[in-house]
């Protein structure tokens, strides 16, 4: 994930590792799926932005094969810079504040990435233009405002503090410049750009194994930002995270909004 020095979910953490790995199985088959239907194939360039995790990136260098070409990029490639081999570069960038990375990809695609990083309008142009003419946008991001809670079925106190949190979470992501209503936002952003055919889909995990363990991160990562910030006491985290731990609890993401273009 794209970050700047006052972003809340720090690659640096050690935590930051056990959220991409949620990630991967809540968030993956339906970005894969959004990339099979445009037809990727062997000799593809494809920019993967704000990569942060392995999953997606090396998923495209089995699509593309030695022919094609993946540039992952973000501003801390500590996680991904395992997978630093042909056909994969991997390259410290900041979308939001440089030029691209080159041109003439066919496939460029951020997840998670836009709704939090400063310059959200210099970022998606950025993207589009590093596009060849037919090339393929897609962006993924989350929601928070369509549903802003962590257990939508409030029937208990356990379900209360999860939510309790959740809204401080939210409030420190606001203070931090992320915009929590972006993923409605993004067919009619890309449509600005100039890119035609655009379409949308979202997907909206309820309940899962992976919900959990991002929930677990999460929590754990923020911890020290949320207790600083009032928004809740060590010992409400730690009952908090007791409760998940417990598996009683019906954790939900944020619904996460996918457009996709064709650059013209």
């Amino acid at each position: 994930m794209t970050r700047t020095d006052g972003y809340l979910l720090d690659n640096r953490q050690a935590e930051a590792r056990q959220r991409f790995d949620a990630f991967a199985p809540l968030f993956d088959p339906t970005t894969f799926r959004h990339i099979e239907r445009f037809g990727i194939g062997s000799g593809w360039r494809c920019w993967e932005v704000g990569a942060g995790g392995t999953s997606v990136v090396s998923w495209l260098a089995k699509k593309v094969g030695p022919t094609g070409r993946v540039l992952a990029t973000d501003i801390d490639t500590s996680w991904v810079a395992s997978v630093a081999r042909p056909p994969v570069e991997v390259r410290v960038h900041d979308v939001a504040a440089e030029e691209p990375p080159g041109d003439g990809f066919d496939l460029v695609h951020a997840r998670l990435v836009l709704a939090q990083v400063p310059d959200r309008e210099r970022a998606l142009r950025s993207m589009v233009r590093a596009l060849r003419p037919g090339g393929r946008l897609l962006v993924e991001d989350a929601d928070l405002s369509l549903q802003p809670h962590l257990c939508p079925d409030e029937h208990g106190p356990e379900q209360q503090l999860a939510n309790r949190l959740r809204k401080g979470y939210r409030h420190l992501l606001t203070e931090r410049g992320a915009d929590l209503s972006y993923g409605r936002t993004l067919p009619r952003l890309l449509r600005e750009a100039g890119l035609r055919r655009v379409e949308a889909d979202a997907y909206f995990p309820v309940s899962s194994a992976a919900c959990a363990a991002l929930e677990t991160a999460t929590a754990r990562q923020i911890r020290d930002e949320l207790v600083a910030a009032g928004r809740a006491t060590d010992q409400d985290i730690d009952r908090h995270l007791a409760n998940v731990a417990a598996g009683t609890m019906d954790l939900a993401t944020a619904p996460m909004v996918s457009a996709w273009g064709r650059k013209a």
